[in-house]
Order: structure tokens, then sequence, then C-alpha cells
């Protein structure tokens, strides 16, 4: 890989430490130790050992500050002792029994001379194999302060990492003297080396070092200290935000404390040095800390000098969920005005859209890196924007109808009356691609529900959804609540808003069945609503009409082969073989250019058959799909059933009881009789629009609108006089009378 040299000034965002050429790795006192303080804990060094070793094999330069020597020299200690205590024991009282051994405290100094070479020997083992070399350079604070030994030292370490050998360093905790006072950081050219904090940064700008990863026992830098109410990670600190910081205590082990790794780390940033501090002791909670910090991935506190005009996709969350409570108890009329006048500025508003949409197709096109499919995607035109405007429309009468709607309506007891209601699901990430008809879709879908709505779309329509956000958050404005829809225009990456669990409720993909199946991957406890694979089938049976096989068939390829709902795998029943109505299937076929694959048993009836399918659980997702043979309808189920998606499936056929089987025996999210499979769309289907189409089992299925972005919750009332009686003698008597809903919603009480 391609890595740049250090250019003397911090990287100002995540993504850049990619480019990072020279590493120093910290590890804390925590990080190395077990949790009993005696020993190592061998496990996180392993992992720790691999990831440094890997990022040296890419052609970085990689420096190690390791703590560590007294905790090992304490358990090489506490054995030695112990065992000569019961040696001698033995020899005095000449009984097997031993008496209770107190250990005497153990110096630090000692241990550290005692755990030195222990530590060292350690590390050079591990790394022995990845096939890389280590040095072990013991410091003290005067190594520093002499310019003569900060110069040989300097000289030591770039020998070092020239010969691809990676310095693991300390300070030599046999001679060092107590800490100082807190006299450093008073000065750029100063700091004192009171800990591996300040070794370390004083180390990395010494080094000219690219990055320094601070490795500790929390997740990074909080608001206030970890554990307290309210307590949020930073994900980027910025010089000027000290002031907001509360401190807690230090870490369990070791001298230092986070307030002395903001310090180190500011210093380090102020000399060049880019920074980030992690958690490094939950490997299976942080993943591979490093190479993710070095990936770009928001993991840990990043440290930046240059702080971003608008908010952090953290505030911008926070904003949405608070405006979304606003538009979640407006009045359904209220809702369906900010809808309408979203549609009315889509048409009165049109060249605006156009021209921003104008310069992300020159720039698609210039840039020669999308298919035809999806610069048609990408475009924009007066009619399609007239379309839109017509959804919007009726997704404002659909809203009329949703929030606070009565599901269900009981009187459990004379005094309790039990309702349960339709609510939104919360703050809606939806992910795009080059597809900006997307925004005002979803936008108005998320209005109607009353969620509150983050939106990243592709960077291909970057100019294009910014006039459309602009419109959207117009039309909000209508009730002063702009800020419940959010685009996402920083430089967050999709895995990052991901990680959001504890924001976000849910995350729908739109695009790609690449894109959803990366989100799916990425999602860390957020439910993902969309489909993997559009793996369609159609199936021809035996007593199909020619002129509805010929018609179907040719829509669900060839209208649009690029779409989730178009047919992949044609199946045909075997007696349509080697008849008129199967050449007429593949005349059409070829007519309309679209490439056969053979399934195997399709391929044995032929002499010189088509390419062979390489797989039949395949998405062409163009004019190609796979023709295979099925013996009757029940095996053309199990075959989807094998390889299919469970998205969308069709049989023709002119017998209603083959059909019914069909529609009753296939566990697919749409089953057609006799319809195109591209009929499984939520225009089609009524729903105004749609969010996507959802294969999962529970939620929403299928075409996905307005129903499928809400929720419910019971309400209960009383008349304060009541409690629960669950004892086996209660003399409360409980009716559980089911009472009519009719279309009220929630608080117009029937008068039964």
């Amino acid at each position: 890989m391609s890595i740049t040299v250090a250019t003397g000034s911090p990287f100002a965002h995540r993504g850049e430490l990619r480019q990072a050429k020279r590493i120093v790795v910290k590890l804390g006192s925590a990080v190395v130790t077990r949790g009993d303080e005696c020993g190592l804990a061998l496990g996180r060094l392993a992992s720790i050992v691999e990831q440094v070793a890997m990022l040296q094999n890419q052609g970085r330069e990689m420096m190690i500050v390791t703590s560590g020597a007294v905790a090992f020299g304490k358990q090489r200690l506490r054995h030695e002792i112990l065992l000569s205590q019961s040696v001698r024991q033995a020899l005095h009282s000449g009984q097997n029994q031993l008496k209770d051994m107190s250990l005497p405290v153990l110096e630090a100094r000692a241990c550290a001379a005692a755990g030195q070479s222990g530590l060292m020997a350690l590390y050079e083992a591990m790394f022995t194999q990845y096939s890389t070399c280590t040095a072990q350079v013991l410091v003290t604070n005067l190594d520093f302060h002499d310019d003569q030994k900060r110069q040989n030292l300097n000289s030591t370490l770039q020998e070092l990492l020239r010969m691809n050998i990676v310095p693991i360093i300390n300070t030599n905790d046999a001679v060092v003297p107590p800490p100082e006072p807190n006299i450093d950081l008073q000065g750029v050219n100063v700091i004192s080396i009171k800990d591996n904090d300040s070794l370390a940064a004083r180390l990395a700008v010494e080094m000219k070092a690219d990055l320094l990863i601070a490795l500790s026992d929390v997740e990074g830098l909080y608001n206030s200290p970890p554990g307290t109410d309210d307590a949020k990670l930073i994900d980027i600190f910025y010089p000027g935000d000290q002031q907001s910081i509360t401190y807690g205590t230090k870490s369990r082990v070791g001298i230092g404390g986070m307030e002395a790794k903001v310090k180190a780390a500011l210093w380090a940033l102020h000399g060049g040095t880019s920074v980030v501090i992690a958690n490094g002791t939950h490997p299976k909670v942080t993943g591979h800390v490093i190479t993710d910090i070095v990936d770009g991935k928001k993991v840990g506190t990043f440290f930046s000098e240059i702080k971003p005009a608008g908010p952090t996709v953290e505030q911008q969350t926070e904003m949405a969920r608070n405006s979304g409570r606003t538009l979640a108890s407006l009045h359904p009329d209220q809702r369906s005005e900010i809808i309408c006048h979203l549609a009315e500025l889509l048409t009165e508003r049109k060249d605006e859209i156009l021209v921003a949409n104008k310069m992300d197709m020159d720039l698609a096109i210039s840039a020669g890196n999308l298919p035809p499919a999806m610069l048609n995607r990408l475009s924009l035109s007066t009619a399609k924007l007239n379309s839109l405007a017509i959804g919007l429309q009726q997704i404002a009468v659909a809203a009329q109808d949703s929030v606070g709607r009565v599901l269900r309506r009981t009187r459990v007891a004379h005094s309790l009356e039990l309702e349960q209601i339709t609510v939104p699901i919360g703050v809606l990430l939806v992910i795009f691609e080059a597809r900006p008809d997307c925004l005002p879709q979803v936008s108005a879908l998320a209005i109607a529900s009353g969620n509150a709505l983050l939106l990243k779309g592709g960077k291909e329509a970057a100019n294009t959804n910014r006039v459309l956000h602009q419109l959207t958050q117009e039309a909000l404005s209508l009730h002063s609540i702009k800020e419940a829809v959010q685009l996402v225009s920083t430089r967050e990456e999709v895995e990052d808003l991901c990680r959001l669990d504890k924001v976000i409720d849910l995350i729908i993909p739109r695009g790609s069945s690449q894109l959803v199946r990366d989100i799916q991957r990425a999602a860390k406890g957020i439910p993902v609503l969309g489909h993997s694979e559009g793996i369609c089938h159609v199936y021809v049976d035996a007593e199909a009409s020619v002129d509805k096989v010929i018609k179907i068939v040719r829509d669900s390829k060839c209208d649009y082969p690029a779409a989730c709902n178009s047919m992949e795998t044609l199946l045909i029943h075997r007696d349509i073989l080697r008849t008129p109505l199967f050449d007429q299937i593949i005349d059409t076929l070829r007519n309309e250019r679209v490439k056969i694959h053979a399934g195997p048993r399709f391929a044995s009836y032929l002499t010189f058959s088509p390419s062979e399918a390489k797989s039949l659980r395949t998405e062409y997702s163009d004019l190609e799909c796979c023709l295979e043979v099925v013996d009757s309808m029940q095996e053309a189920v199990d075959h989807i059933h094998k390889y299919g998606s469970s998205h969308t499936d069709v049989i023709i056929t002119e017998n209603e009881n083959t059909a019914e089987q069909f529609l009753q025996k296939l566990d697919s999210a749409c089953v057609f009789w006799n319809v195109s499979s591209r009929f499984a769309d939520g225009y089609r289907f009524g729903l105004g629009a749609e969010v996507g189409i959802s294969t999962a089992r529970i939620h929403a299925r299928g075409p996905v609108g307005l129903e499928g972005l809400l929720t419910s919750k019971w309400v209960l009332r009383g008349d304060g006089h009541t409690v629960a009686d669950f004892s086996e003698h209660g003399t409360m008597k409980y009716l559980h009378e089911n009472l009519p809903v009719g279309q009220h919603l929630a608080g117009q009480r029937n008068s039964n």
C-alpha cells in the first residue's frame, strides 16, 4: 500500500489516519497487566502484537511504549519469596504443613529490575511469530533534557526504524526518581517524563510520528467520569473543549490518569502528532482496536486542531430526536400540511433542483465510474419531480390516520380501560446511494409517521441532496421542527453510523445488495430493515397460458433488470420442454438480449446448452437469468426455498388449485399468481411510496410504506383507586371486555 510521509502537522480527520507512516502505540498499565495487577494479560498482548506486526509489514514504522515491567517483576518476586519462605519454614519446623505466610510490600524499582528482561523476552517471542524483529530501549527524564543524550536516542531509534525493527520503549523504572510535581506542559518544548503517557507524547514529537495511539482501560475521553449519569464518549476532542471536561479517578494501576493522558495528548497534538485515546482491554468489544484506528474507523477519542463548522453526527442525531418528539405530538393535519408543502416546493423550485442535479450528472459522467443504470437513478427531470409530488400528496392523505391510531381497546376492569395505539419507532437512519429522489420520499414517510430522520446519501448526488434537504427543512419550518430531518454531510463512514446503537432505532438501506449486506454486517445492535438479495423466481406451470407466460416473463426480466424485484431464475415445468411455448419463451428472451444461464438439470437435456449457471443463488441485476427445469409445483417450491431470498416469487398457471397451493406453501415476502414480479412495489401496492422491501420475518415484510415505520404502545387509564391484584383469592374482577375501535385516534374515547 502507498503511505505518505509525515507533513509536520496533525491530521484533521480520522479518514486521513490511513496515511500515517510512523506510529507510536502506548500500552497503559491497565492494558498490559492482569486484573489482579500481578502478571501480564497475555491474550491482550498477543492481539496487540499481531496488529502492530501487521502494520509494520504494510511498510509503516511502528514503535511501542509499554508498561508492565513492574507487574511482571512483582509476579516473579512473589513467586521467589513464596518459594524461599516455604523452604525455610519446612527446614525449621520439620513439618509438611506450612503456616500462613505474609508477603512483604514489594518496592516498585526492584520489581521493575526483576521484570524488565522477562517482559522484553515475551515481546521478542511474540513478534518472532510474525518474522518481526524488536529492540529494547530504556529511557529516563534526563535522556530528554540532555541535548547529547536526546540526539543519541533519536539517532538510535531512527536507525532501528530504518532496519525495519520495532523499538520497545519503557522508562527505566529501576533507577527513575519519584514523580515530580506537575510542572510539565508549561511550554511547547518541555514535558516532564513522569509516566508513560508523557513519555509517549515526548517520544512521538521527538520522532516526528504521524500518530500516537494511547491504549487505556476506558473507551476514550468522556465529558464526565465514565459510569456517571449522562457521561458520553467524545468522538473528537478539540483543544478549546478542555474546560468542559470533568475528570474522574486515575486508572486502577499505573501512576497516570485520564487528565494526564489528555494533557500529554494535547502536547503531542501541538507538536504535530495526531492522537487517539482508546480502550485496549476488551478486544472482543473493540475488535482490532489498533488497526481499526489506522483504518480511520470511529474508535476512541480522536484529537484534532480543526473544529468543523457544523454539528457532529451525534449532535445531529440528538437534535433530530428532540424535534422528532415534537413532530410526533403534532396534529395529523399539521403533519399532512408539512408534506403537502414539500410536494409544492418540489414543483415550484424545480429549476433550482435540476441545476444542482445537472452538476451531479456532469461530475458523474466526467468521472466515468457509474454504470448506466446508476446514472439513470441519479438523473432527475421535471416529469420525475411531478411524479414525486403526486406520491407525496398520497402520503399526506395517509398521514391523517397514522400516529395515535387505536389498534385495540379493552376494558380490563370496571375502572380500567386499556388501549394499544400506534407510535413512531424513533430515530431512523436511511442510507441510500446515487438516488436523490429517495430523499423527499423517505422524508415524507418519516414526517407522516412522526419519526426523526437521519439521511446519509451517496456522494454522487451531494448537490441534489443538499437542495432537496433544504426544501425539506423549509417545509418542516412551518411548525418549527426543521431539525427533525438531518442530512449527514460530514466524512462519517457508513460503518461508524451503524455503531450509534444508543441513538438510532432502525437502519434502512436503499441501494445495491452489496450495500445492504455491508450494513447488515456493520450494524451493532440496531435492527436493519431490508433485503440483502432479490433472487426472484417465476415458475411456469404445465397448465400455463401462452399469452400470460410471454407477457409476465418479459416484464419480470426486461422492464428494469437492475431492480430488486426483477426475475433472476425462470423455472420451467418439464412437460413444457420441446413445445412451441418453450420455443416462444426462448425467442422472447433472446429478442430482448437476455443472456441465459442453464441450470444443471436444464443443461442435461441439451446437446449444446447455454453457459451453465455458476450458482443457482445469483442476483444478476442485468439482462441475464438462470433457466432450470422442475418436475412439479412442489419441486418448484422446494427449489425456491433452497435457492431463493424470500423476496418475490411468481407462479403462472390456469389451475386454481395448483396456484393456491403455491401461494400457501411458499414462504416469501411477496407471492404472486399470474402477475409480474415487478408488482412488488410500494407505489403499485397503493402505499404512496416505500422505504424499501423487507424480507425479515418480524416487524414489516414486503414493500414497507407508512405502516412499517410505526410501532405501538399500551395506554392504561384508571380512576386512581385500583391496584393490581394477582392473588389467588383476590377480590378484583377482571373483565377483559373488547371494546369497538372504529377510526378513533388516541384520546378520543368511546362512549361505551
